[in-house]
Formats: structure tokens, C-alpha cells, sequence
């Protein structure tokens, strides 16, 4: 997925809109900068985050906690779904687990807008070991609620 995604050929005022939102979004996310998760890239509709998985982090079988990978999955959706600086929230996401991750482990989570019209759109999330392996597919769906993340005068 990485390659697929036309962050670079976004329209820089786009680009700049999601960079804006982006920084803003991690300055106020504790639960983002608390799981050392760290933002690789964004852009409209898009973004790629980053997070080791640490021995707090495992579970009674010794793999990540799969709400830990959910976590990083919904961070990623949040800032992919509120790029455009319109404030966006999660109606509703599902995950499917397909292979483990454990400690040490670099996970990445890259999330793509695949629909949005009007206040409703809908994101997949991949998660993958640094090495391609994936981890966990996550859907989200938003929904915009009204407002600015980022004050500019006008929503992106």
C-alpha cells in the first residue's frame, strides 16, 4: 500500500491543510504519543503511523495485545479521516487479526480514504510488520461532526 497512495501528487494547499492537522492532532492525542506511536506521513485522506511494540504491550500469550494494534490502527484512521481540518470522528470500525506481532516489533499502519461524500466516509487500515508481513486489516467508517481542527478560516 505504501507506493499506491498519491500523497505526493496531492495539491500542496491539501498537503499543507493534512501537515497543519497533523501536527495539531499529535500535540493534543496523549493516547497517540503515550503508545510512542510517531506519524511517518499524511496527506489527504491518508496517513502512516508507527509504533514498537513494547512488553507492556503483550498479552497472556506473549503477542501484541490486539487492542494495542486496534489502537494504532484507529490512530492512523483518525488522522487520515480528519485531514482535510473537518472535525471527524469514528461511527463505527472492525478489525481482523491475521497474524501476530510481539515484542520488539516495528508495526506500521497505513490508512486510506476509500469513500467520503458528504459527512460519511469510509477508511481501511492496514497493519504490517516492518517487513511487509501483514498484521491486521481495520475498516473505519466516519462521521464529520462540523468545526475546524486547526483554525484557518475555512475547512480544507
Amino acid at each position: 500500500m505504501k507506493d499506491r497512495h498519491p500523497v505526493a501528487s496531492a495539491p500542496e494547499s491539501a498537503q499543507k491543510t493534512a501537515q497543519s492537522v497533523a501536527d495539531w492532532m499529535y500535540e493534543n492525542d496523549p493516547a497517540t504519543r503515550g503508545f510512542g506511536m510517531s506519524v511517518e506521513q499524511v496527506g489527504p485522506g491518508f496517513a502512516r503511523l508507527r509504533m514498537t511494540v513494547r512488553p507492556e504491550m503483550l498479552n497472556g500469550h506473549k503477542t501484541c495485545h490486539g487492542g494495542m494494534i486496534f489502537t494504532l490502527a484507529d490512530s492512523a484512521f483518525a488522522f487520515a479521516c480528519n485531514s482535510a481540518n473537518a472535525l471527524t470522528v469514528a461511527q463505527s470500525c472492525d478489525i481482523d487479526f491475521v497474524n501476530p506481532a510481539r515484542e520488539g516489533d516495528e508495526l506500521i499502519a497505513t490508512c486510506e480514504e476509500r469513500f467520503h461524500r458528504g459527512r460519511s466516509g469510509i477508511y481501511d487500515t492496514v497493519v504490517t510488520l516492518a517487513d511487509g508481513t501483514v498484521v491486521a486489516h481495520f475498516r473505519g467508517r466516519s462521521r464529520t461532526v462540523g468545526g475546524e481542527l486547526v483554525a484557518t478560516g475555512t475547512s480544507a
